[in-house]
């Protein structure tokens, strides 16, 4: 039974104790109880389920007292009662339910009234199965063997997306919170509907980057991109640090830019716990999907009659939005201002880098054998200066990012600290034949001697064969022997 049925058999029993309550707590003299009756049967009541008034005849309220009167518990005895075949499928033959069943099976995406149409459809060329039940009973029988709609899946489902919807069917859906603020990031790209036109008249569809903090909701920053890219995520989260601090751990999905090295080397340099979502679970990452909800249902929709829309424009805006309303209104979940519960804390935040610093956490680090001609080493096609300091390396390591090739860093093997920065060749200002002197890092050799022109090693063997006792093992040519002579 629903909780609707149950509540509505609940306010019958107690509008009908209502009635004739009076009667029993205050019994009539004897031969006064029917002119009582027909009191309260000449009034008129409030219907207990529907906003209209009711009267009831004598017979029926005296059916109410004799029942109430004769029974210890007064409210279960004045109860509607239940249907005798309550929970009985008897609308819906078992044929007709194996036949729902199968087509369940095939098409788990369709809704139950297409479910019912189709089932309709069946019923009429196959009349065997029995006769067609009405739409809520189908709705009843599929929901109480767990036959609920399902996202539509394509046609030919990857091993993973089996997987991931293996993974929602067995295992619950819990919601979660963080118990301190910035302990746990929320990271996301989200593909906007509006288009924005540059300089050169060209059309882009923009994505808006957004980190948001779990406990608080505050958006830590946000800002509108041409490209879904590991140098827009780094740029985006740079911000957001300088703006919040660093967290402690970071969730996003899986898409290439979260994945890039340079995004896995610079959480991990940071401390920062790395997070990802399942693959195809996007429900993981529920409050940035929420979050998404408001900028296209509040943001876009107020800015539906600019024309054109520039993304200079379109992140001004944004900024303002989200630091004036979004982050100063009271959240719906939390019943507070985002900036309000970030303030009251608990922090666990961490002082930020200087960007210098985050440049170089956010790195690719490689190795890298120096040209000994010249003094350079090739990263990408493009060769950078070594300084001379180093010229005595064979092997170097550099870190430097994939989308700026302007400057790179040699890293220590073992710690990975930064030695130097190290900048492309310029070959045109190599041309104008200013040189350095370079200095020889290694100590300066004795002057050599004449005294013995034979080497330490060599001496040794000599000295040692003559100790044998045995002859040159060799012939002398007696010819040379002589000529020599």
């Amino acid at each position: 039974m629903s909780k609707k049925s149950e509540k509505q058999l609940t306010d019958w029993a107690y509008f009908r104790f209502s009635i004739i309550g009076g009667l029993l707590a205050k019994p009539p003299d004897k031969g006064e109880l029917g002119k009582e009756i027909e009191k309260l049967a000449s009034r008129c009541y409030v219907h207990p389920t529907k906003d209209a008034w009711v009267t009831f005849g004598t017979s029926t309220i005296e059916r109410w007292y004799y029942r109430a009167l004769g029974s210890n518990d007064p409210i279960k005895a004045l109860s509607r009662k239940i249907r005798s075949d309550a929970g009985k499928t008897i609308a819906m033959s078992p044929q007709l339910l194996t036949a729902l069943g199968e087509q369940y099976a095939k098409y788990q995406h369709w809704s139950y009234q297409l479910h019912t149409d189709n089932l309709e459809a069946l019923v009429e060329m196959q009349p065997m199965l029995g006769a067609m039940p009405s739409y809520s009973t189908v709705v009843r029988r599929m929901k109480e063997r767990g036959w609920y709609k399902k996202a539509s899946s394509r046609r030919n489902p990857t091993p993973g997306q089996k997987l991931a919807q293996e993974r929602l069917e067995q295992r619950e859906v819990r919601s979660f919170e963080s118990s301190h603020v910035h302990a746990l990031w929320h990271l996301d790209f989200h593909k906007g509907w509006r288009k924005v036109v540059d300089s050169k008249g060209v059309w882009h569809t923009p994505e808006a980057l957004a980190v948001l903090d779990d406990r608080s909701r505050v958006c830590n920053h946000i800002q509108w991109y041409l490209n879904e890219t590991a140098d827009s995520l780094f740029h985006g989260l740079m911000q957001a640090f300088h703006k919040r601090g660093l967290p402690r751990a970071l969730m996003s999905d899986n898409g290439s830019a979260m994945i890039a090295h340079e995004t896995q080397n610079g959480l991990l340099r940071l401390g920062i716990m790395h997070e990802k979502t399942l693959p195809y679970s996007p429900y993981q990452n529920g409050k940035q999907e929420s979050f998404w909800g408001q900028v296209e249902g509040r943001l876009m929709a107020m800015l539906s009659r600019v024309e054109p829309l520039r993304l200079d424009f379109l992140n001004r805006v944004t900024q303002a939005w989200v630091e004036m309303e979004y982050n100063r209104c009271v959240h719906e979940e939390i019943g507070c201002p985002p900036l309000e519960r970030l303030l009251e804390g608990p922090d666990v935040s961490r002082p930020s880098l200087d960007s210098e610093a985050l440049r170089f956490a956010f790195t690719i680090q490689e190795r890298r054998t120096q040209r000994k001609s010249d003094g350079t080493l090739q990263v990408k096609g493009v060769r950078f200066e070594v300084p001379s300091r180093f010229r005595h390396f064979q092997h170097l390591y550099v870190r430097y990012q994939s989308w700026d090739l302007s400057t790179a860093y040699l890293a220590d093997q073992r710690t990975g600290d930064l030695l130097a920065r190290i900048y492309p060749q310029d070959k045109t200002k190599n041309a104008h034949g200013y040189r350095r002197t370079l200095q020889s890092p290694a100590e300066p050799a004795a002057p050599a001697t004449d005294s013995d022109p034979i080497p330490p090693l060599l001496r040794k063997l000599i000295t040692d064969y003559a100790a044998t006792g045995l002859p040159p093992a060799y012939v002398p040519k007696e010819e040379m022997e002589d000529n020599h002579e």
